[in-house]
Formats: structure tokens, sequence, C-alpha cells
């Protein structure tokens, strides 16, 4: 068994190691940025039409902007392509979980697109004329934390689901869409129509996106309203990692089978 302290150690070492290496491939990175920022973007030009007159929508978006590039995740990248090609046999022989490095991966990548895609940011909050208040930013921060790891929860229990199938891509895109749809991006939660904004307030993709974004817009107020957030956004987490580590070790136990 690992102390926390060594298994600290070795995700900063990992983390230290990724970035470096990741230096490498600024054009690939700027792909993702792209890729990242293209979705924010458009929400926010077609809803300042919409609603011309509401601060609310720019602030949001360019809240969801920096949100989304500080927390995207391509699990079925670095992590399944490993199951695919073999090579996650090598991690298996470490003397460490496997995860770390998994989680250095996608530490290091996220700081190289927030990096990139802050001045993206910064340009389109002042082109809207966008002003975030310190405290809502402040208080946005615990949120944005656990929003980030179950962003990063959910795309590695989906890219899990390689061990049994060749579409892992399919499968992690199916997610991004309920994501993009659910959490926040095609529009506001608020702004969907029926019963969908309640439906997107239990599920966990507005803990991922909508609800750190919101923070930042003010449209949380109080201790109450936070403090219940965070609690929502903490009890997936625990699903999905509960649900990843019963996948693991099924996964495992396969390809352990299959590689006999």
């Amino acid at each position: 068994m690992i102390s926390p302290a060594r298994l600290l150690l070795l995700i900063m070492l990992r983390i230290r190691m990724e970035v470096l290496e990741w230096s490498g491939t600024w054009w690939f990175l700027l792909t993702l940025v792209v890729q990242a920022v293209l979705g924010p973007l458009i929400g926010l030009f077609v809803w300042s039409a919409v609603y011309p007159a509401d601060p609310y929508v720019a602030t949001y978006y360019v809240a969801l902007l920096l949100v989304t590039v500080m927390t995207e995740s391509f699990e079925q990248f670095t992590f399944s392509e490993k199951i695919y090609d073999g090579t996650i046999s090598h991690d298996l022989l470490r003397p460490q979980p496997v995860v770390i490095a998994t989680i250095g991966t996608n530490i290091a990548i996220r700081a190289w697109l927030t990096i990139m895609g802050l001045p993206v940011a910064v340009l389109t909050g002042v082109a809207f004329g966008v002003s975030l208040d310190r405290a809502a930013v402040l208080s946005a921060v615990p949120v944005f934390v656990l929003g980030a790891t179950l962003s990063f929860c959910w795309i590695f229990l989906l890219s899990l689901t390689a061990f049994w199938t060749e579409r892992v891509h399919a499968i992690v895109g199916f997610g991004w869409t309920l994501n993009s749809l659910l959490g926040g991006t095609i529009a506001p939660l608020s702004f969907l129509p029926g019963p969908l904004p309640e439906v997107g307030r239990v599920l966990p993709f507005y803990g991922m996106l909508g609800l750190p974004a919101d923070v930042v817009a003010g449209r949380v107020h109080g201790l109450g309203p936070l403090i219940t957030g965070l609690g929502y956004q903490a009890a997936w987490i625990v699903v999905f990692i509960t649900a990843a580590v019963l996948l693991w070790r099924a996964g495992l136990r396969r390809y352990t089978v299959v590689g006999a």
C-alpha cells in the first residue's frame, strides 16, 4: 500500500515529466484549444444575439470558456490507446497504480491548454465588456476543482470500455454530447425548455461545466447553495470512482485472460 505522501510525490513527478514532454507538441495543443473554445464561443454569439441586453450571457460563456479549457480530458487517447496497443502491460509491471500516469498526463495537458487558452478568454471578455467579480471567482475555486475531478472521472470511466470494445471514441463522443447538452455548453441550463433544467441539475454534467461557470457569473448566491453544489459534485465523484474501480477490475481480468 502506497502512502498518500508518496502517492502525491509520484503524481507530481509524473506531471513534471508530462509537462516537459508535451511542451514540444504546441501545434497539437493548439488544435485542442480550438476544439475546447469553439463550443462556448458559438454559444456566446448565439445567445448574445437572442438576449443582447442580458450581461449574464457574456459573463457565463467567458467563465465557461475558461472552465472548459482547464478541465478538458482526453483519456480515450492517453489511456484507451494503451489498451489497444498493449503498452498498458508496461504500466502494470510498475510498482505504482496505473492511474498515476493517466492523472499526470491529464493535468499536464490541462496546464498547457490553460496557458494557451487564457488569452482567448481574456480577449473575449474584453470584446464583450465582461468584468468578473473577484469574490465570485474565489468562491468558484473549490467548485472548479471538484468539477475538474468529476470531468476526469467521467471520461476515464468511459475510456475503460476499451477493455471490451474498439469503439471507445464513439462512446466518449456520446458522453461529450451529453455533457454539451446538459452541462451548459449549448445553452445555460436555465435557458433550456421544459423539465430539462431540473433534469440537468440532477445529472453530473452540470457539475463539470455549468455549475462552476454559474458561480463565476454570480448566479449561485450564498454559502448554502454553494455547499449544496459542492456536495452534489462530491456525490457524483464517489459514484464515478466506485464504478471505475469495478470496471477496472473486471477489465483487467479480461485483459489478462485474453493476453495469457
